[in-house]
């Protein structure tokens, strides 16, 4: 059994969320909530809550014991990069690459 949750276009940069995922996988959800309580970077709000919608989608949908569930998979994926232009010296312009992601997390129960 395993609860999946999902949120797309999310305007931080993929290799930023990279890290924070790379915090809480094969953690248990109660200290991967701690790890992403105290850790000071942007990408740690979406994050939680996306593992707060994983446990309540567990829970409710799933009829799984929360005290039990670890993030067995935790993934992003480049979403589309919004192109946007920033003035220069000269008349010359700059392209600015606003990257989204989309952030994939698997809950599933210890054995």
């Amino acid at each position: 059994m395993e609860a999946t949750a999902k949120v797309t276009f999310v305007r931080i940069a993929p290799r930023k969320v990279q890290i924070v995922l790379d915090l809480i996988r094969n953690q248990p959800v109660d200290k991967a909530m701690a790890i992403l309580k105290y850790t000071p970077k942007a990408a740690c709000e979406v994050v939680s809550k996306l593992l707060k919608s994983a446990m309540a989608n567990a829970e409710n949908n799933k009829d799984m014991d929360v005290s039990k569930l670890y993030v067995a998979e935790c993934f992003v994926c480049p979403g589309p990069t919004l192109k946007r232009i920033r003035p220069r010296a000269q008349g010359r312009a700059n392209r600015i690459l606003k990257r989204t992601s989309h952030i994939t997390l698997v809950l599933k129960e210890m054995e």
